[in-house]
């Protein structure tokens, strides 16, 4: 049988708890070990207890020079995407429209107009591209419900003109109706008349 399938939820038990934590921060370690030599890369990992004691490995004599690396990367990261986000004099600034947006695409890359473009000009409008797709589907999607809502009322207004139209030949079915019967009425009332003259003209000759 295969082994069980842990559950991912904090551990009630604390001796578990505690047990479990010194075996998985071990065996984390461990594979951060295996990672450094196998791919030949610098890695540090660090790990605070619930009772706030640290754990600590470093592939590097400094664990301190690797944070320091890190944090480098990261103000470097916040910097380049402030200086594309906030670029005022960037080519591109203004072109947040769709079609101003496509427009642009279009003439830009075609060459030789390609090489003015600089780096921040070419990512910022790479930035771009997502917000644009993004509101032409916006506006397929409106569209389409536009369509179908549109569609749904004709079809209501089919529906009840459909019904007008089927009561209108009803009562005038009905009518119909009406006046064939009274038609043979004053048929059968006809022979009944006559007879009553005949006996009249009978008695006077009497």
């Amino acid at each position: 049988m295969g082994r069980k399938k842990v559950e991912i939820k904090r551990i009630e038990d604390k001796s578990s708890r505690q047990v479990t934590f010194s075996k998985r921060r071990k065996g984390l370690l461990k594979k951060a070990k295996e990672l450094s030599i196998l791919c030949d890369a610098d890695v540090a990992v660090v790990v605070f207890s619930n009772r706030d004691r640290i754990y600590d490995f470093s592939s590097t004599n400094s664990l301190t020079e690797i944070v320091h690396r890190y944090h480098s990367h990261v103000e470097a990261e916040k910097e380049s995407s402030a200086e594309v986000l906030d670029t005022e004099h960037s080519k591109y600034a203004s072109f947040m429209t769709v079609g101003q947006l496509l427009q642009t695409v279009g003439r830009q890359l075609e060459e030789p107009a390609v090489d003015d473009l600089s780096v921040t000009d070419l990512v910022h409008l790479e930035n771009q591209l997502p917000t644009a797709l993004m509101q032409v589907r916006s506006s397929k999607t409106h569209l389409m419900i536009e369509s179908i809502k549109s569609l749904r009322e004709k079809e209501k207004l089919l529906s009840e003109e459909n019904k007008h139209l089927e009561n209108k030949i009803a009562t005038t079915k009905n009518k119909r109706e009406v006046k064939n019967e009274m038609a043979l009425d004053f048929t059968n009332l006809a022979p009944a008349s006559m007879n009553c003259q005949q006996q009249k003209t009978t008695l006077n000759f009497l």
